[in-house]
């Protein structure tokens, strides 16, 4: 009897184990907490990395913008529009942008479209109104962009009065600038303001 009673003891003691627990559970949850933080740190590393990536892209786009500057002049043969000039300058803090129509690699492709025909790479000419004649838009120059609506890749378009139509200005990098007009309904003058 003595002895059950001695184990009866020994099974309700608990002050080793408890210290052993304590420290095991102390362990447990250090290496939970540690691993909640990596991922934590992991997450939010990766996501400041891919917000910075969008905000550098979107710079990157915004920064290489042209805008127009004057009006879009047409020239006519008194019964359709035969050529389209207007000018471009760079967006304040934008990058240079080439306007070499003859080159090969980053070049700006001009677009026309219209209720009936689309032309995906319209040739230009450009001449520098301000600035060095590089054929490289930098802050600070002029440049005017002519569109020879005579030329063999407009046979199918006939730029009559009342038409609207739609130019898409892509630099290599950067957004668009996107000129839409609608031509008089009676083209009777020669040079036309299409403000």
């Amino acid at each position: 009897m003595a002895h059950m009673r001695s184990l009866a003891k020994r099974a309700f003691d608990e002050r080793g184990i408890t210290g052993l627990e304590t420290a095991i559970v102390l362990i447990a949850f250090v290496v939970v907490a540690a691993v909640f933080a990596f991922v934590v740190l992991s997450t939010g590393l990766f996501s400041s990395e891919r917000a910075k990536e969008t905000i550098f892209a979107g710079l990157a786009k915004t920064r290489g913008s042209m805008e127009l500057t004057g009006s879009v002049l047409a020239t006519t043969d008194l019964n359709k529009v035969t050529n389209l000039t207007f000018d471009v300058t760079l967006a304040a803090g934008g990058d240079s942008v080439s306007l070499d129509p003859t080159a090969t690699a980053n070049k700006t492709v001009v677009s026309y479209h219209d209720s009936q025909t689309s032309i995906s790479n319209v040739t230009y000419a450009t001449t520098v109104i301000t600035g060095n004649a590089d054929k490289l838009l930098e802050p600070g120059e002029l440049f005017e962009i002519a569109i020879d609506l005579t030329a063999a890749q407009f046979a199918a378009v006939t730029l009559n009065g009342n038409t609207t139509f739609t130019l898409e200005i892509k630099p290599p990098a950067g957004s668009y600038l996107v000129i839409q007009r609608t031509t008089p309904a009676s083209l009777g003058r020669s040079i036309i303001d299409l403000n």
